[in-house]
C-alpha cells in the first residue's frame, strides 16, 4: 500500500481551527485534507478510483449518519450464552500480524456530485467543489486542490431480511473494508439471508482489493451451496476457504509468495484482510470468521441476554483465553489488535471458525468490523447502540450503529450488516 508522506506539522486545521494531532493527514472535525495546505507534499495511492459523479450536489453522507443517530436506549440486562472457542492457543509461535480494520461493499457509493464533463469533449471530472478544475489522477481538483470523494467513502445496501452500510470514517484516507449481501432460496422454498463482512488489513499491500474480492468470492460460494441443500455450517466453511483462494490470488498476480512456500521465502507483505458472515436458514443461525471482525446476537426484548457470538483471533484474545490478563487489560494493551488469524498468502495456516445457533426469540443479527465494535465492545454495549426497532428497520438501524462510531470518534472504517432473525417469509433470490 503506498503511503501518505508525513506533512509539516500544523497545530490546527486551516479551514475550521480544529486542534490537531501529529501525523493526522485529515482533519477530525471537519475532514479537510491538511495536504491541500502544503500541495508539494501530497502524495495518494495510485490504485485509487473515483467514483462516478452524480448530476446535483450531495451532502456528505458521513455527516448525515452522524446527525441521524437517535439516543441509545437503556441498557440491557447483563450475561451472555456459550460462544464458541477462541483461536490458536498462547504457548505456540503465535504468527501476528498489526490490523487497523477498514472495508468495501457489492454496491455502488456516493458520487462526487457535479456535472462530470467539462465543455468542448473533455473527459475528466470537473470537480465538486469549485465547478471549475478537473481531477488529476490522484483524486484533487487542478484547480482548487479538494479531494473528491471516492465510491467506496460511503456505501449502502439494502434487500429483503437483510442491510448494510460502510464508511470510511473520519481519520482514514480511504474505505479498505467490504461487505456483500444477499438472499436466495433453500430447496424446500424457504429463504436464507447472508451478510458477509470483510476488513483490509491495512499494513498490508492492497488491503481494499483483499477485503472486496474476498466478500465477492464468499457470497458466491454460499449463493452455490446453500440451494444445493448444502448444511449452512459447510456452506460457510466452504466460503471462507473461497474468500481465502480469491485473496490468495490477489497476491500471485503480483508475484508475491505462494501459500505452498516455506516461511522465510514470504518476504512480501501480500494483500491480506479478515472475514465474518452470518447466515440465517429458517429456526438456524450461522456464523463463521477469521480474524477480528465480529457478530453479535441482540433480542428484541432487551430485558433478556444479548451475546457475542464469536471470538478474535488477535493477541489480546489470547492473552485473555490463556488467562493472563482481564478483558480490559489486554484491550488496553497497544499490542490489542495484533491479529493471528487473516486470508492472505502470507497466513500460514487457514482455520475457519464456524458455529450454529438456535435462537428462541426474535432479534437481530449484527456483523461488523472492529470500527464499529471499538465503540461498543461487550454485548451490553452493542444492544445499547442498536435501535429497538432494528428489526423491522434494519438499513436505518445500519445508519445508526454507523453514527455511532462516527461520534465515537471515527478512528476507523466501519461496517456494519443487520440481519433480522427470522428471517422475512419470501423474498428469497440472490442479490
Amino acid at each position: 500500500m503506498s503511503q501518505m508522506p508525513q506533512l509539516p506539522q500544523l497545530s490546527a486545521c486551516p479551514t475550521c481551527a480544529e486542534p490537531l494531532e501529529a501525523g493526522d493527514n485529515y482533519c477530525g472535525g471537519c475532514g479537510a485534507d491538511l495536504s491541500a495546505a502544503v500541495p508539494s507534499a501530497r502524495q495518494e495511492p495510485e490504485d485509487y478510483r473515483l467514483a462516478a459523479p452524480a448530476p446535483p450536489p450531495v451532502a456528505d453522507p458521513r455527516t448525515a449518519a452522524a446527525l441521524d443517530a437517535p439516543s441509545p436506549p437503556g441498557p440491557a440486562a447483563p450475561g451472555a450464552p456459550p460462544t464458541t472457542p477462541a483461536g490458536p492457543p498462547v504457548g505456540t509461535d503465535p504468527h501476528t500480524r498489526t490490523h487497523t480494520s477498514t472495508g468495501t461493499a457489492s454496491s455502488a457509493g456516493t458520487g462526487t456530485g457535479a456535472d462530470p464533463r467539462l465543455p468542448g469533449g473533455n473527459s475528466r471530472p470537473r470537480c465538486a467543489a469549485c465547478q471549475e478544475g478537473t481531477i488529476d489522477r490522484d483524486g484533487y481538483c487542478e484547480h482548487c486542490g479538494h479531494a473528491q470523494a471516492r465510491e467506496r467513502d460511503h456505501m449502502e445496501r439494502e434487500l429483503a431480511g437483510v442491510a448494510a452500510a460502510s464508511d470510511r470514517g473520519l481519520r482514514h484516507h480511504r474505505n479498505e473494508d467490504a461487505f456483500s449481501v444477499a438472499t436466495a432460496a433453500l430447496p424446500d422454498g424457504s429463504p436464507a439471508v447472508v451478510a458477509v463482512v470483510c476488513d483490509g488489513v491495512s499494513s498490508a499491500t492492497r488491503p481494499d482489493d483483499a477485503s472486496a474480492a474476498a466478500a465477492h468470492a464468499a457470497e458466491e460460494s454460499l449463493l452455490t451451496a446453500l440451494p444445493r441443500g448444502a448444511h449452512p455450517q459447510q456452506a460457510m466453511n466452504e466460503a471462507i476457504v473461497a474468500a481465502a483462494d480469491a485473496v490468495t490470488a490477489l497476491a500471485l498476480e503480483t508475484g508475491a509468495p505462494g501459500p505452498l512456500e516455506e516461511p522465510q521465502q514470504r518476504q512480501q507483505n501480500a494483500p491480506a484482510c479478515t472475514i465474518v458472515s452470518a447466515v440465517v436458514t429458517g429456526d438456524l443461525l450461522t456464523v463463521g470468521w477469521i480474524g477480528d471482525s465480529r457478530v453479535y446476537w441482540v433480542p428484541d426484548d432487551r430485558t433478556t441476554r444479548p451475546a457475542r457470538l464469536t471470538e478474535d483471533d488477535s493477541w489480546a484474545a489470547q492473552m485473555v483465553a490463556a488467562g493472563l490478563m482481564s478483558e480490559a487489560e489486554a484491550y488496553a494493551d497497544e499490542r490489542a489488535h495484533a491479529i493471528t488469524g487473516w486470508l492472505g498468502a502470507d497466513a500460514y495456516e487457514l482455520e475457519p471458525h464456524t458455529a450454529s445457533f438456535k435462537p428462541d426469540r426474535p432479534g437481530v443479527v449484527v456483523v461488523c468490523t472492529d470500527g464499529l465494535w471499538n465503540y461498543a465492545e461487550s454485548a451490553e454495549e452493542m444492544a445499547r447502540a442498536v435501535p429497538p426497532d432494528a428489526r423491522g428497520r434494519p438499513l436505518q438501524s445500519a445508519r445508526v450503529l454507523v453514527g455511532h462510531a462516527l461520534n465515537g470518534g471515527g478512528h476507523d472504517n466501519v461496517t456494519v450488516a443487520v440481519v433480522p432473525f427470522p428471517a422475512p417469509p419470501g423474498g428469497a433470490g440472490s442479490a
